[in-house]
């Protein structure tokens, strides 16, 4: 494996990220992906759905570069709304899960007071690191 997670010696055990990767390998930079499909409309309103398309744009675009979910190393999430992305928790856990795995990349969420799209509550950026030589390729 070209990752290495971080975690610092005496630091609680993060949940649901790494505090940090080590990686080795081909750069992947997708651009900030929101909730809306193929055809411009948004998954729904709310964060789960919109956060569960997000990532899977997210994945769409790692695949064109020949990329997998386990090559992220970093996510940085923009919510319009902290209470709506707390409370929505566990929903959006099972959705990471349902789309990404269970692999934890670094990651970040902040809240901002809109995202250019009308009506889009979340944007989810990403890099990834494709190892120089991937086994049993």
């Amino acid at each position: 494996m070209s990752h290495s997670m971080l975690h610092p010696a005496g630091w609680p055990r993060p949940r649901g990220y790494a505090n940090g990767v080590s990686a080795r390998g081909r750069l992947v930079f997708v651009a900030g992906q929101i909730g809306w499909n193929e055809h411009g409309a948004l998954a729904g309103p709310d964060v789960v759905s919109q956060a569960r398309q997000a990532l899977r744009n997210v994945v769409a675009v790692l695949r064109e570069a020949g990329a997998r979910p386990e090559h992220l190393v970093r996510l940085t999430w923009y919510v319009t709304s902290r209470g709506a992305y707390l409370e929505a928790a566990k929903p959006l856990g099972e959705a990471y899960r349902e789309v990404i795995g269970a692999h934890y990349p670094a990651m970040s969420a902040v809240e901002i007071s809109a995202l250019m799209e009308p009506g889009a509550v979340v944007e989810i950026e990403a890099t990834a690191v494709v190892p120089d030589e991937e086994p049993g390729r």
